[in-house]
């Protein structure tokens, strides 16, 4: 039997940073691909004039986005195995309307691997930002000074906190695993996570408003679709306790930006944003100067064991799916609105 025929079109420099040796040798011994021997990333004109044949296609950042001319010349076309985070990047709901659901073809993506990475950020930036390391570190770099009573060194850290933790997505459930070692509460804001569902994640569902009032910190994981546009505002964050942490690794867009500086302003929340609107923020952004705002430049979701995990779980995807067995990570295409 021959084997399914795979067109790998990421150029040399991702397959380094996402694929383990191995991992990549066991797709070129697994199916018959055709790797991209460019050092660069094929544009969409030459993805439609070479798909005919393909059972599957690699792709990855840097990927274009698709166009009807490729898919009315992918005629065997089964899967897209992405290995990179969202499939919006190369994919309309247009394209996925007209051919990917009539033509059952399926699609993988990469999420539930960066979560991995980003989670382990998340937890991070709150231990970072609640315990103020930065302005301890800082100020005794520049002034020498061991312990100023101008920097808060006492408070309720992660143990014995409640954590509010807004979407049960792949990297927000992966926050779960992570703090559910810890003695703490769990709280979550997710309008799709069922009550047997909470339940089996051991956390207490409630609404944006309680988290928000209840939580000791506070950590964002929604995906940016238009439902989640500004959803954090003015009320939400009025209602955080007192020396509280706010931690954003998800979109800036879920927070409505003019309302989180005017409560940053109060000098009475600590935040934590992994993400902004726009990004960067420009030169002159109020945030830039607020002691209380720790600003990183969209790192969280980096690192070697997520990344790896990309092209392990891509080979993997491919694999069960010629196999005939569930694909984890394979992507619902009828709630394509709802992706990150």
């Amino acid at each position: 039997m021959s084997k399914p025929k795979v067109w790998y079109i990421q150029p040399e420099g991702h397959t380094r940073q996402v694929f383990r040796p191995e991992h990549f040798q066991r797709m070129l011994d697994e199916f018959d691909v055709t790797v991209n021997p460019e050092p660069r990333n094929l544009p969409v004109e030459e993805l439609a004039a070479g798909i005919a044949g393909y059972d599957a296609m690699v792709t990855g950042w840097g990927a274009p986005m698709l166009t009807d001319g490729f898919f009315e010349n992918a005629d065997k076309l089964q899967i897209i195995a992405h290995s990179a985070g969202s499939v919006k990047a190369f994919l309309t709901q247009e394209l996925v309307a007209r051919y990917m659901l009539p033509r059952n073809i399926a699609c993988y993506g990469s999420n539930l691997a960066i979560a991995y990475n980003v989670a382990e950020s998340a937890v991070g930036m709150i231990l970072m930002t609640s315990r103020l390391w930065p302005h301890f570190i800082d100020n005794f770099r520049e002034t020498g000074t061991w312990r100023p009573d101008t920097i808060r060194w006492n408070g309720r850290y992660l143990l014995g906190s409640k954590v509010g933790i807004v979407s049960a997505s792949a990297v927000g459930r992966h926050v779960i695993r992570l703090l559910q070692p810890w003695d703490l509460d769990i709280l979550i804001y997710d309008p799709y996570l069922s009550d047997d569902e909470a339940a089996r994640l051991n956390v207490t569902k409630v609404s944006l408003e309680d988290l928000f009032a209840q939580s000791d910190h506070v950590t964002v994981h929604a995906p940016s679709i238009p439902a989640t546009d500004k959803m954090i505002g003015a009320k939400h964050l009025k209602l955080m306790k007192d020396g509280a942490t706010l931690v954003n690794t998800s979109r800036g867009s879920v927070i409505d930006h003019d309302a989180l500086l005017a409560e940053c302003r109060l000098g009475r929340i600590y935040v934590c944003l992994d993400v902004t609107t726009p990004e960067p923020l420009p030169e002159d952004s109020p945030f830039r100067e607020l002691s209380n705002v720790y600003i990183t430049p969209h790192i969280s979701g980096c690192g070697h064991y997520g990344y790896f995990k990309i092209g392990e779980m891509t080979v993997q995807a491919l694999i069960d799916f010629f196999a005939g067995r569930p694909v984890r990570g394979q992507v619902d295409l009828g709630r394509f609105e709802l992706l990150a």
